[in-house]
């Protein structure tokens, strides 16, 4: 994938491959550019690539082939204690024989800072993630939330400029992981670092970074920030891995110039599409549109809208929004999503109804 390269790229992988049995690419030919301050999130699946990546820059794997620069200097060859990167873990990884401030100071000691510099910097660390007070406990004595707190002020402890988590917030409930999200990217904004962030959760990935890179079978498919991610994917993996999505399969009819093209659905029907893996007439597509960007409500639809038929199969109240499950062209897992206002209509089983989209709103992908 065409990688935009930044002269200033603090963080650089130039044509990075890892294979682990000299046969098998797990990550192939990887270019990828960082500036310095970003928040950036590799998302994928299991076996995409993304910890692997994250693991040859910390030092723990060996890139099987290609360069990764680390503020313009090669860091193939040197060893993961002298790149001065902070680690969060999923797991913690703080010592059980240790209280948390001794925690906090092991990586200081490493580095050979002296005893009252030390203090001053853990106290500092420790107040940045609001656990002031727990210096003298050990790590069993604290919650789950709190023991991920301390992980996070021991990666920020020694002021480094680069921060990685891996899958940092996976074993906290629902709740709290969303408040550290928003804890940590405060941090890493206030406090200027860069970060690399591994998570196979979207939302997660959405709501933290300025770009995301998404990874799928040892390479990244699209590489931009949240809301262009979501809105513009650049083939169907990526429309179906962020957020969620309807699909209708058909065959490209004409094209009608770089911005529009006509598909005819397999069940005959024929809609307007903005072209984005397709070129010519002939070609298999998967159509692509977003859930809330289909309406029912026919005084809401814009003009130039496309209309589809379509059956309702479930009507689903959640509170802020509505839920619906159609059977549309053939596809019954059709959804759309509508708020809960005074003027949506509401629905029931085995009505039919139009439903109508943009045509700049619906994008022809790859079948």
């Amino acid at each position: 994938m065409a990688e935009t390269q930044t002269k200033d790229a603090f963080v650089k992988f130039d044509r990075v491959q890892k294979s682990y049995d000299g046969e098998t690419l797990v990550v192939k030919d990887l270019n990828l550019s960082m500036p310095k301050g970003e928040f950036l999130t590799m998302l994928g699946p299991s076996g995409s690539g993304k910890t692997t990546c994250l693991m040859m820059l910390a030092g723990f794997e060996t890139a099987t082939h290609g360069e990764i620069l680390l503020d313009g200097r090669p860091i193939n060859n040197i060893p993961p204690h002298k790149r001065g990167i902070g680690m969060v873990f999923q797991n913690y990884a703080l010592f059980p024989h240790m209280t948390v401030a001794e925690n906090l100071s092991f990586p200081l000691e490493v580095r050979g800072i002296g005893k009252s510099e030390r203090e001053e910097k853990i106290k500092r660390a420790l107040d940045m993630v609001q656990m002031g007070q727990f210096g003298g406990r050990r790590p069993a004595q604290l919650s789950g939330g709190q023991q991920q707190r301390i992980a996070l002020s021991r990666a920020l402890v020694f002021e480094p400029e680069l921060v990685l988590m891996d899958e940092p917030l996976g074993a906290l409930d629902k709740q709290l992981r969303e408040h550290m999200q928003f804890e940590i990217t405060r941090l890493a904004h206030e406090l200027g670092i860069t970060t690399v962030y591994v998570t196979h959760d979207q939302t997660e990935a959405l709501t933290m970074s300025d770009r995301v890179a998404v990874f799928d079978d040892g390479r990244i498919q699209q590489l931009a920030p949240p809301d262009v991610l979501y809105e513009e994917p650049q083939n169907s993996f990526v429309a179906q891995f962020i957020g969620e999505n309807n699909t209708l399969e058909g065959v490209v009819k004409e094209m009608k110039g770089s911005d529009l093209c006509v598909v005819q659905l397999d069940d005959g029907e024929l809609i307007d599409a903005k072209p984005v893996n397709v070129s010519k007439a002939g070609e298999r597509t998967r159509v692509s549109i977003r859930p809330e960007r289909v309406e029912f409500n026919k005084e809401r639809l814009q003009p130039g809208a496309h209309l589809l038929k379509a059956e309702v199969l479930e009507f689903i109240y959640m509170g802020d929004i509505f839920r619906t499950r159609l059977r549309v062209a053939g596809n019954e897992d059709f959804v759309v999503k509508t708020r809960n206002a005074p003027d949506q209509v509401r629905l029931t089983p085995g009505q039919q109804i139009e439903i109508g989209w943009l045509p700049g709103d619906c994008r022809a992908l790859d079948a």
